[in-house]
């Protein structure tokens, strides 16, 4: 017979349908929302803007990084361009030293092979001037002996001494007359 107060119990806790298993006692349920509505104002009140400020910290902290990151990225490529500017100025260096010596080199050769003419011009002057002083000299003397020799034949064929001075006269004139004519 234990059995039966159960089976009433039960009987008359399904007429409630149910809902008194759900909610709680009125008293808890006031009790609870006046626990949640302190806690919410405590949370609302220090936890929310402690909170909040630690993610506004994390915020200014995490976008004061990527400006920097953003500032670092935009030296190196300015560097970066700088290099590039500085290579390319060292290249054009380069080519126009390159150029200047090959201008200078250019120079140096061509003032080189004049000196070298003007040197072979002058070799040449002075080899010309000694070749006819050489041959007027040759002559003078040819024309001295053949005026000596002159005389000396004509001494001999005529037998007596002519007077020297007026033949060597008649032989430099006969002579003279010689080269005019050739």
């Amino acid at each position: 017979m234990a059995a039966a107060p159960m089976v009433v119990a039960a009987e008359e806790g399904a007429e409630s349908g149910g809902l008194d298993l759900l909610l709680p006692a009125t008293s808890e349920l006031i009790a609870g929302i006046i626990a949640f509505a302190i806690i919410f104002y405590f949370m609302w009140r220090w936890v929310v803007p402690t909170l909040s400020a630690t993610l506004a910290r994390r915020q200014e902290a995490e976008r004061s990084r990527l400006e920097a990151a953003e500032s670092t990225k935009e030296e190196a490529e300015q560097l970066a361009s700088q290099y590039r500017e500085q290579l390319a100025g060292a290249k054009d260096e380069g080519a126009r030293i390159v150029d200047e010596a090959r201008q200078d080199a250019e120079s140096v050769r061509a003032e080189t092979i004049a000196r070298a003419q003007q040197e072979a011009d002058e070799i040449v002057s002075r080899a010309r001037d000694e070749a006819n002083a050489e041959t007027s000299r040759a002559l003078e003397e040819a024309r001295s002996t053949v005026a000596n020799l002159s005389v000396d034949l004509a001494e001999k064929v005529v037998g007596r001494s002519l007077d020297r001075e007026a033949q060597m006269g008649l032989v430099e004139d006969y002579l003279e007359e010689l080269e005019s004519s050739s």
